[in-house]
């Protein structure tokens, strides 16, 4: 299996020096004019916005970078994005050199009354060469900047920013489902223009009493609203099972409302092969329908846990949600529980000093995987990309794949009992029911 090539840009150790006031008359040294929190925004090219606190430092600690180990944003570049970002500038697109820009504000994060709650204290740009960033690690920059304006009369000058910014190749294959994973598709290998069969998925139901984890709960009683059984099978293209992802607890609604909650959860047990057609539990997926707040619309809550061998609990990986109208991304990545060092590399990555024996999430480290797919009720052909790091052999690659194929079909599992069900999944329910 061939990779696609990727780069992730990672912004750290960041502390922000502000001007100093001048002492008044008979008094001692002078003062920062602030001493409300600050934060930064932080953008590269089309990428969404990060949002990140800036602490304060010194303003007497001397020319020396300080080396917090903390990350404060990362943005990861499929090969589409670093062509977008180094390319010409024409007249109808503003791309050019790639350039990371950053605005500092004093002020708590936030809004009030849908109007930013910061005040604005300055920005700046700063050009970054991210040629050959696929083939070896950079840093683009390191230390102060000058962020506004100086001070005015008699401050020691302008604010200034103090950051790393590091890029490094970051290779991921890419899968794609040529179908929806309740249709029983074929899932591809992308790369470049380039796909090629990689594995088949069965979709259907089965009794699932057999595959819980000793000291697991028992199922649920069936009651009423429920959607339960199912389950994806993928194959390599021999035709042998590499890994399943069954629904071990039901979708069902809680009590007196329509809607699978969040005390309440439906969950996945995802497989591997043990051996002699026994299947050994890898990971745990959990998820719900979240109530959007005013305005918002619902979406799709999700828990993803790793059962470790010898370890005798789940080990929570990531808990987000995704908009349940128009869909978006799962996502496991791990990049930001790692430590940045002085020079800008992760602490728990191969070319970082970190310890590895003291990290809780066992080879999972920095980016591990993501899966794209639709909102309810649309086609969704989700695609997956997983961190090469994390892929030692195809069952590794397929296990991944039926954690995408989980985290569709729970768009369905949990779509309102009020509302039907799409038809390739209708009828197997009203089956499964009789």
């Amino acid at each position: 299996m061939d990779p696609c090539p990727f780069v992730r840009v990672l912004v750290g150790n960041l502390a922000l020096r502000m001007p100093v006031a001048p002492p008044a008359a008979g008094a001692g040294a002078g003062v920062h004019p602030s001493t409300s929190p600050c934060y930064c925004k932080i953008r590269l090219g089309k990428m969404p916005c990060q949002t990140v606190a800036a602490p304060l430092a010194p303003s007497d600690g001397g020319e020396q970078a300080p080396a917090s180990g903390a990350l404060a944003a990362a943005f990861h570049l499929s090969k589409a994005d670093l062509e977008w970002l180094n390319g010409k500038p024409s007249l109808f697109s503003s791309r050019g050199e790639a350039s990371l820009k950053v605005e500092v504000y004093a002020g708590r994060k936030g809004s009030t009354c849908g109007v930013s709650s910061g005040r604005l204290l300055g920005k700046a740009t700063i050009p970054l060469d991210l040629k050959g960033a696929e083939a070896k690690p950079a840093v683009l920059h390191s230390g102060w900047i000058s962020v506004g304006k100086r001070g005015g009369k008699g401050y020691s000058g302008a604010a200034e920013l103090s950051l790393t910014v590091r890029a490094e190749p970051d290779p991921r294959f890419v899968f794609e489902f040529d179908g929806e994973p309740e249709c029983s598709p074929q899932v591809l290998q992308v790369r470049g223009n380039m796909k090629q069969p990689m594995f088949t998925c069965k979709f259907g139901c089965r009794s699932n009493s057999d595959l819980r984890r000793p000291g697991m709960q028992p199922e649920r009683e069936s009651a009423g609203k429920e959607r339960k059984g199912w389950s994806v099978t993928v194959h390599d293209l021999s035709g042998s099972p590499v890994a399943l992802a069954s629904m071990v607890t039901p979708f069902v609604a809680s009590p007196g409302t329509d809607r699978v909650s969040r005390s309440n959860p439906g969950a996945w047990l995802i497989l591997r092969p043990a051996g002699d057609g026994a299947w050994e539990p890898w990971a745990r997926l959990e998820c719900w329908r979240e109530r959007g707040g005013a305005g918002a619309s619902d979406s799709l809550g999700y828990r993803f846990e790793l059962l470790l061998p010898g370890v005798d609990h789940a080990v929570p990986l990531a808990e987000s949600s995704i908009p349940a109208s128009k869909g978006g991304k799962f996502a496991i990545d791990l990049t930001a529980a790692q430590p940045l060092s002085r020079g800008g590399t992760p602490g728990c990555s191969p070319r970082g000093s970190g310890d590895f024996s003291n990290w809780p999430l066992g080879n999972y480290r920095g980016f591990v995987m993501s899966a794209a797919v639709q909102g309810e009720g649309r086609c969704s052909k989700p695609t997956v990309e997983v961190g090469v790091a994390h892929v030692g052999c195809a069952e590794d690659a397929a296990a991944f794949v039926a954690l995408a194929a989980a985290v569709d079909l729970s768009m369905d599992a949990c779509r309102l009992f009020s509302h039907r069900l799409r038809k390739e999944l209708s009828h197997l329910q009203s089956d499964l029911l009789r």
